[in-house]
């Protein structure tokens, strides 16, 4: 019996299996097609390519960190910045460490991997806009006097951010093999970036 979802729902959560089980170099149109009980001509009415779809699962699949950005930079003082900047590195934390192994193996393939840039420079995202989107909302809090007015934002930002993903990859030739608990993690990296920029 069918799923009751939309086929673009099912494609979607095909694709998302299949490059966190086998890759995204492995995870072909024709697998995920067939993860989705749909036919590869319906996976291309939805995403006009496989780098379409990675796009896709990356922003509609794994945690939203873009919206809050900027839904942040909109309404700057909504909570205290150290609670948004916690939320914010505790929801990057958790989009690098599932977003990791999907596209781990860009970086083996240059082809793959400029085919892949290429289409996201061409949907107009990119794994820049997170680092833009807080950098945004640093200098609201700074205009509102909740950031100092000589701290640089955008390097707040490049620093957070890159922590972040960094602790998606480097703690697995650990002892144990395990990453800092992300609740930690994100309070602690918010209070120290909040000691070099208030």
């Amino acid at each position: 019996m069918p799923s009751a979802k939309p086929a673009r729902e099912r494609i979607l959560d095909a694709a998302h299996e299949l490059m966190l089980t086998v890759g995204l170099a492995r995870a072909t149109t024709k697998e995920i097609a067939k993860g989705a009980d749909c036919s590869e001509a319906a996976l291309y009415k939805h995403f006009a390519s496989k780098e379409e779809l990675f796009i896709r699962v990356l922003s509609e699949r794994l945690p939203r960190l873009t919206p809050l950005l900027h839904g942040l930079a909109t309404e700057p003082g909504r909570a205290s910045l150290e609670e948004n900047l916690t939320e914010i590195a505790r929801q990057a934390a958790l989009f690098y460490e599932q977003s990791f192994p999907i596209a781990a193996s860009l970086y083996a393939q240059t082809q793959l991997k400029r085919r892949h840039d290429d289409a996201m420079r061409e949907l107009g995202t990119g794994p820049h806009l997170p680092i833009e989107g807080l950098d945004a909302y640093l200098r609201t809090e700074q205009a509102a006097g909740r950031v100092a007015a000589d701290a640089d934002t955008f390097a707040a930002a490049s620093l957070l951010l890159g922590a972040c993903s960094q602790r998606a990859f480097a703690y697995d030739a650990t002892r144990t093999g395990t990453r800092p608990p992300v609740d930690d993690f994100a309070r602690r990296l918010a209070r120290t970036l909040l000691a070099g920029i208030c």
